[in-house]
């Protein structure tokens, strides 16, 4: 099995793009702490939001889905699980709701990181929920042609719990001793879980609930009010081909985490500029023709209807296309196109 020394990153030279996005994010996360201490009412709203575009995305991601209406259900715990697929969702939504509650007082241990794998699967009658994989798994594409190709081996059965126990080590070492950047570390201790694939099941949403985790603990909470998951599902090929990249060389400690740790940090700083926008579209109470009249401000150039549901999450679509429509006829907006091709753009 490879080692895993995390101080050793300290050592590591970072490139601009880099250095700037974690410059970015602290300068976006000190003015989130401001606008919650000018108006900590009023951000429940958000919360309930972004819980349930987490558990929809997180889920997608997988090819676990159900109606939107069920999805908002069954956060709210609302109803129970009809299915498969809402059996897994229920599973996301309870740890979560873990991970916003009690963060401060999970460790990163092996053993918390099964108990909320078993918290994932509390829905389904899985054998092997909260218990490392028992077979080989492999990371795997399916192409057009209908031939699949093995894109990566993560490893073996036997070496998993001592792989885990060594990155949670690692990490907690070097978060501990302050040797090494937090948003540094965090995108390779995530990168690092997700090739070591521990489980028969559920890797994927088990990354990015531990990627929340890690945030919370380490003091950026914009995944509270702004769903992470939401914004990989919306460019998961970016999120597959930065895994990929950084994949290479991994079994022998010569990989490149570099297309990870930005493509990670890319996905916080976003959450964090949508955060300013969000805000301050339910600072003050408007009405639905008002909400999307002042969303449309926040865009350049052609949009979609969804693009304006992502910053007026409170909206239903319904109320979202009603004032698309008053917007047009009033000659505030142009629209072009039909169908799924209809965009929108304003003309002064």
């Amino acid at each position: 099995m490879r080692e895993f020394r995390y101080a050793a990153i300290r050592a590591q030279k970072w490139d601009s793009e880099v250095v700037g996005l974690i410059a970015a994010i602290y300068k976006e996360a000190g003015k989130q702490e401001l606008y919650l201490r000018q108006r900590p009412e009023g951000m429940e709203k958000l919360i309930e939001i972004a819980k349930i575009q987490s558990t929809e995305a997180s889920n997608a991601i997988e090819g676990i889905v159900t109606t939107s209406t069920r999805i908002r259900q069954l956060v709210e715990e609302k109803t129970t699980p009809r299915n498969r697929d809402e059996q897994e969702i229920a599973g996301y939504r309870d740890a979560l709701n873990v991970i916003h509650e009690n963060f401060d007082v999970i460790p990163i241990t092996r053993n918390y990181i099964l108990q909320l794998h078993k918290i994932l699967y509390s829905h389904m009658n899985n054998p092997m929920a909260g218990q490392t994989k028992s077979v080989q798994n492999y990371i795997s594409a399916t192409y057009p042609d209908g031939h699949t190709e093995t894109l990566f081996t993560p490893l073996a059965p036997f070496e998993t719990p001592e792989a885990l126990d060594c990155i949670c080590a690692e990490y907690n070492r070097a978060i501990g001793n302050l040797e090494v950047e937090p948003l540094i570390l965090i995108p390779i201790f995530i990168h690092d879980f997700l090739c070591i694939h521990p489980f028969n099941a559920g890797n994927g949403r088990m990354s990015r609930l531990l990627t929340t985790l890690l945030l919370y603990r380490s003091g950026f909470y914009v995944g509270k009010y702004i769903s992470l998951e939401a914004k990989i599902a919306k460019n998961k090929d970016l999120y597959y081909d930065a895994l990929r990249q950084s994949q290479t060389g991994w079994h022998d400690g010569k990989e490149d985490a570099i297309p990870f740790i930005k493509y990670l940090l890319g996905v916080i700083l976003s959450a964090y500029r949508d955060f300013e926008g969000r805000f301050s579209l339910v600072e003050k109470k408007q009405s639905a023709f008002e909400m999307v009249s002042q969303a449309t401000l926040h865009k350049i150039g052609r949009f979609t209807k969804q693009d304006i549901r992502e910053l007026c999450p409170s909206l239903s679509i319904s109320s979202v296309e009603g004032a698309l429509r008053k917007l047009v006829a009033s000659g505030e907006l142009v629209r072009e196109g039909s169908g799924k091709s209809t965009r929108y753009y304003r003309i002064n």
